[in-house]
């Protein structure tokens, strides 16, 4: 009844914008690392949400060449059609009661299957050298993704692969369909290109072909379509020009240094839980668990910090994805942005954005001085209002007044003009993001460590006058702090954002349950959002000479916060934190688990051996379209001394069919190991996961193969996630050869949250049977991460007492102090008896949830715990 007329509930729209992007990003293997949205009055019906992956390449790949007359433009990827028409486009349009029946039709639908192919063929060097230059296919289509490429150019829309026929040559020119690359090639590298794509099962077309006539020229059904001058398309149009009015802020009503009126009433104890339970403070943990945060084993920092895992971070980190060996570097990325600030004034909002942005990599000890900015823009619809034209103008020259004082450049960005819906528009938004190297072994954390230290507030200096702040001594600010984070002696640190100097301190502590008694009531200086400043724990106030600071506090062992008089527990105070957003992003649930059966220690180790001894036994890994977890896999089996052998699995036509199932049985028989890797294979459809594997390797030469290597090699199957749901299937699992599955017969099925659900969990080892846990002890506990939307295990009370008997119960889900526990905070996709890992009766096969395969150095290190299992070693030794 409060949704509004003609729009969609704003509940309905985050948790399906959030599902979708979360999905995508999850199937091509990205690894992400911020996910947040913003509340703001304005943002009602054009929501906000903030959103950070980082890339690496190597700089030897990177070739920037200069298209040539002759050379060829190659379409990669996906097939072109009608649902492409009008998608990027579409988002950049203002919207009012009408668009919802003239614009759905402006939605891409996207293909991540096809776009983690593209990846692992841009990552191999011998492809990528040989690209000139390259564009996906964005807003616009042919007519940018190619017109762009080359001053002379001519395309042939006929060439273009299509999903379906009757396309005609304006929805081939413009359709944004997805997911496709256009790329500049030489002539004698053409076929090259096109066989290193088709090793990645992808499909590659030439498509146009660069002139010396400067024109861009489009072709359909034999006749020109498409005639234009480049020298006119390089005027970008006619020049406008508009009358621009900014407005002056009115200092009495500064945002950053105001206590929220829903604050001022009542005892600082009052505010202080209030001020958690408000929009703009209150957890966000269920959304930030639909998306993959550790994929590609190089995460040092989990979204979300400590033993309970409920600290917020304010920046991602995460390692440069190497293929091989390890590296002690690493990006950290932040982002900062207020909207009260910035409704204040446009101008200071955006300095404060940069500020806060800064800010963030210095908390985690990261050099802001060597960063590098993009800028996002969200504004109002600005019709020819000089008012409005204003604010987006002040944002930017405040945002460029912060580069040039700090030293700060922005090198990229992207601008919208669409946030208005009827009489509604966003408040004037200007994200800065910031990107630095730095190394995973210093990187620091928000969580709070040990007890009886001190919790003081780095405050920026801040111009009384003009509301700016002193850049000289933010700079010095910024280093001192950094270099305390990386010397170790700021334990743990945070930037004050909404919500102020009480909400930081009170999400520090969350994470490791540790207490705080204030030792300030002042609510000016507890609850306004300084932004830019920092609150830091330090054991020793020498550490801070030379800066301004004020001590608000001090940790204890009790787990309460003592503000104002008044004691609150840090469990009520996080209950009260994540209460607001539990009907929309839900971290909890109700639904029982069955806990019925006690699971006892199984200690006996396997004393078998194969049949033939291997010091580097050869690892076969296969890769589904939708696999994303073979190369972490490769090098987890890399460093502990076998030969892994990766394997795409090709299925674009019946020969790739045919041939690939005979390079399959060739690589099972000269391996001792098969690996199945997680993902998605098949995309998880339909109706669950792992059915394409299954379906492979239900073939009568393959698993003719299977059985070779088990029964006459003694050698050892392992699935991980979406590997594990093919064993599962195959009956690998817990059955030790290929069969039919029954009805009641184990499963994995979906989490009983309904979602996606990326953390770490703490597991213990139950059984030691298997040769892949050799080198643990029964009872163990590892951290590891887990991201799955269908990991819950369930199976009848009497195979679980059959399985528990003969120990094939390998792995339990278990809460901190080792306790197995069906609370969804440790179990967290309800799976009877808590199992996340079985194996077959022998033990020589094993499928469990947890990424074991995610770990190297420095990896996870704001979560507390073992995380390597040595179960890839234990393989390997199993075969010397």
């Amino acid at each position: 009844e409060d949704t509004m007329e003609n729009k969609l509930p704003q509940k309905k729209i985050t948790k399906s914008a959030a599902a979708g992007y979360s999905s995508y990003g999850n199937q091509i293997g990205l690894a992400t690392g911020q996910v947040t949205e913003l509340y703001h009055d304005g943002y009602v019906a054009k929501r906000m949400e903030i959103g950070a992956v980082v890339g690496a390449s190597p700089k030897d790949n990177v070739f920037r060449g200069t298209p040539k007359k002759d050379d060829i433009i190659v379409l990669l990827g996906g097939r072109t059609g009608r649902d492409g028409c009008g998608g990027a486009t579409g988002s950049s349009k203002a919207h009012d009661s009408s668009s919802i029946e003239t614009c759905g039709a402006e939605v891409q639908k996207g293909n991540p299957v096809t776009e983690r192919k593209i990846q692992r063929l841009f990552r191999n060097a011998e492809a990528a050298e040989m690209i000139k230059c390259c564009n996906d296919f964005g807003a616009g289509g042919v007519c940018v993704a190619i017109g762009e490429l080359a001053p002379g150019l001519d395309i042939n829309l006929d060439l273009v692969p299509k999903k379906y026929d009757g396309l005609n040559g304006t929805e081939l020119a413009i359709s944004e369909s997805q997911e496709r690359m256009a790329v500049v090639l030489s002539p004698e590298d053409v076929d090259k290109f096109a066989a290193l794509a088709a090793n990645e099962n992808l499909e590659t077309t030439s498509v146009a072909v660069v002139t010396e006539t400067n024109r861009l020229k489009m072709k359909w059904r034999d006749r020109n379509i498409v005639d234009i001058s480049r020298d006119f398309l390089n005027t970008n149009g006619v020049t406008g020009k508009i009358n621009v009015e900014i407005t002056a802020p009115c200092f009495k009503n500064n945002y950053r240094t105001a206590v929220p009126d829903v604050l001022k009433d009542g005892t600082v104890g009052e505010a202080f839980l209030t001020n958690l339970s408000r929009l703009q403070v209150c957890c966000q943990k269920g959304l930030s668990e639909r998306f993959d945060a550790s994929i590609g084993a190089n995460t040092v920092l989990m979204p979300f910090a400590g033993k309970y895992q409920m600290t917020p971070e304010d920046a991602m980190v995460a390692k440069i994805p190497v293929e091989h060996g390890e590296t002690d570097d690493a990006t950290a990325f932040s982002y900062g942005f207020i909207p009260g600030i910035s409704e204040f004034s446009p101008f200071h909002g955006a300095v404060y954005a940069v500020m806060e942005s800064l800010a963030k990599l210095a908390a985690v000890g990261a050099d802001s001085s060597k960063a590098r900015l993009t800028f996002q823009e969200y504004f109002e619809r600005l019709k020819d209002v000089p008012s409005r034209w204003g604010k987006p103008t002040a944002a930017l020259l405040g945002a460029l007044t912060a580069q040039l004082e700090m030293g700060v450049p922005a090198i990229g960005g992207k601008d919208s003009m669409s946030g208005t819906f009827n009489d509604i528009d966003v408040p004037p938004t200007l994200v800065s993001f910031a990107l630095s190297m730095t190394k995973a072994s210093t990187t620091g954390s928000s969580c709070l460590k040990d007890v009886k230290s001190k919790l003081v507030l780095l405050p920026l200096t801040v111009c009384e006058k003009t509301q700016m702040p002193d850049f000289d001594a933010a700079k010095k600010l910024f280093a001192k702090v950094t270099q305390l984070v990386v010397d170790g002696k700021i334990l743990a640190a945070s930037v004050v954002k909404e919500g102020g100097a009480a909400a930081a301190i009170a999400k520090m502590a969350l994470g490791d349950g540790v207490g705080v008694d204030f030792v300030i009531d002042d609510k000016n200086l507890l609850f306004a959002p300084l932004a830019g400043s920092l609150v830091v724990q330090i054991e020793c106030k020498s550490v801070l000479e030379d800066l301004e600071f004020t001590v608000l506090g001090t940790t204890n062992a009790d787990g309460i916060f003592r503000i104002g008089g008044q004691e609150i527990s840090v469990s009520s105070a996080c209950d009260v934190w994540q209460k607001k957003l539990e009907p929309v992003f839900p971290i909890k649930n109700n639904s029982a688990v069955k806990m019925n059966i006690d699971i006892p220690l199984y200690n006996r180790k396997s004393v078998a051996t194969p049949s033939i001894k291997t010091a580097k036994p050869r690892v076969f890994i296969p890769v589904f379209p939708g696999t994303n977890c073979e190369v972490d896999t490769a090098r987890a089996f890399e460093r502990a001394g076998a030969i892994p052998e990766i394997l795409v699995i090709k299925n674009l036509n019946a020969n790739d069919i045919e041939e690939t199932a005979e390079r399959i049985v060739k690589a099972i028989d000269n391996s001792q190991i098969i690996m199945f890797p997680g993902g998605f294979s098949g995309g998880d459809e339909p109706d669950g996961s792992g059915k394409f594997i299954a379906t492979t390797f239900r073939g009568q030469l393959v698993k003719e193969s299977v059985n070779r290597l088990l029964n006459q090699r003694d050698g050892l199957i392992l699935g991980i996630c979406n590997g594990f749901q093919a064993l599962i299937k195959l009956g690998l699992v817990p059955y030790g050869e290929i069969r039919n599955q029954l009805e009641t017969d184990p499963t994995l099925t979906f989490n009983t949250l309904g979602r996606h659900i990326s953390r770490m969990v703490y597991t213990r080892v139950t059984s030691v049977k298997s040769p892949w846990l050799s080198l643990c002890e029964a009872g163990d506990m590892h951290t590891i991460p887990i991201s799955h939307g269908e990991g819950r295990f369930v199976a009848n009370d009497e195979t679980i007492k059959a399985l528990a008997e003969n120990g094939q119960i390998a792995t339990q889900y278990v809460d901190y102090n080792g306790n197995v526990v069906g609370d969804i905070a440790y179990n967290p996709n309800g799976s009877v008896c808590a199992i996340e890992g079985i194996t077959s009766p022998d033990g020589r096969v094993l499928g469990k949830m947890g990424h074991s395969e995610r770990v190297s150095g420095s990896c996870y290190k704001n979560v507390p715990g073992s995380k390597n299992q040595k179960i890839f070693e234990a393989g390997v030794r199993y075969f010397k």
